[in-house]
């Protein structure tokens, strides 16, 4: 099998619907940032004709209005394009994936970021303790059932910084109170990633060769990732790795803090009650108390494994991360639910 270079992609980012954090670049800014410092890369965001969003210098801006039946605009705007990468906000309308879905495959863009950035759509057991196996089953079914379309799915856990300030049924922290609440005994480690992080990722992944060179090329190519995941991470930390990077980075310690310890199960059960009783602001609560379940489910790393070296991602460092997520908290910038 022959090799064709591609050496400039075409991509389409998605701007949000609506942004999770209030004064705070979200995270599609950081894909198209670094996906244009690669130097190989078009980024074309298209957006409402309403939208404000700030986007980053060298993104061609194509406004327009996906709120009807009609895709032709939609569709024109994605011709000639390689790559969909969808960036919208959980609260969007159900029917909006499948409608950039369906006009990306009319446009014959060959690879699609379905809005999947997270969970592993591996594990069964926790895609369904968390609701998400109705949108990750559905979605993956229809882009395969399109045929011109492969799938690719971003495997990043929580954000860090967003997750760290965003309050006390996310990671724990209301910096404003100095209160922090203890799942268990708070040492199960999960992987968790910043928004930078996440952009090199999905750079570097784009910027893989398509196809290898021969028939034993063992190179990576972006082929391998189709119709699959891509695990990356940032960190691996349980809450204790947190608050002794949190004291660090604000000069405290133990008793500066009021510290309470909770179940992460019964934390997940509460959460699923208020659910079931029509209080979406439970969301968070049960998405986070799962994961910190001492089964290993939020930690990928040890398996099936992460795909860093591979795309060639940098070594964060810990409370450097930590000092832009504190601040958050303090301010309020992050909405306490989705």
């Amino acid at each position: 099998m022959g090799y064709v270079e591609v050496p400039r992609h075409r991509l389409y980012v998605k701007a949000a619907t609506s942004d999770w954090v209030t004064g705070q670049r979200p995270g599609e800014m950081y894909i198209a940032e670094h996906l244009l410092k690669t130097g190989k890369h078009s980024v074309t965001a298209i957006a409402r004709p309403s939208s404000t969003s700030k986007l980053s210098k060298g993104v061609h801006v194509v406004r327009v209005d996906y709120s009807g039946d009609e895709d032709a605009a939609l569709v024109d705007a994605l011709r000639g394009h390689e790559v969909l990468i969808i960036t919208i906000s959980v609260a969007a309308r159900n029917d909006t994936i499948s409608k950039f879905v369906r006009a990306a495959a009319k446009a014959g863009v060959p690879y699609v970021l379905p809005n999947w950035f997270g969970h592993d759509a591996t594990n069964d057991t926790l895609c369904n303790d968390n609701l998400l196996c109705h949108n990750r089953d559905s979605i993956g079914a229809e882009i395969e059932s399109l045929v011109i379309c492969s799938y690719l799915l971003l495997v990043c856990k929580f954000w860090y910084g967003f997750s760290l300030g965003g309050g006390l049924d996310r990671y724990g922290f209301d910096f404003k109170k100095r209160s922090f609440v203890l799942f268990d005994d708070d040492n199960v480690a999960i992987n968790t990633s910043t928004w930078p992080q996440c952009g090199r990722a999905i750079a570097n992944l784009l910027s893989l060769k398509e196809l290898p060179d021969h028939e034993t090329d063992g190179s990576p190519t972006l082929l391998q990732f189709r119709n699959g995941s891509i695990y990356m991470s940032s960190f691996r930390l349980s809450q204790h790795d947190m608050f002794e990077s949190v004291k660090r980075v604000t000069g405290t310690t133990d008793p500066d803090w009021t510290i309470t310890h909770e179940s992460a199960e019964q934390r997940w059960a509460d959460g699923q009650a208020a659910l079931q009783q029509g209080n979406m602001k439970a969301f968070p609560k049960l998405l986070y108390s799962r994961m910190f379940f001492p089964n290993g489910d939020g930690d990928y790393q040890s398996n099936p494994g992460l795909h860093n070296d591979l795309l060639g991602l940098t070594v964060e460092e810990l409370d450097e991360s930590t000092a832009i997520g504190v601040p958050m908290g303090e301010n309020g910038e992050v909405a306490q639910s989705h």
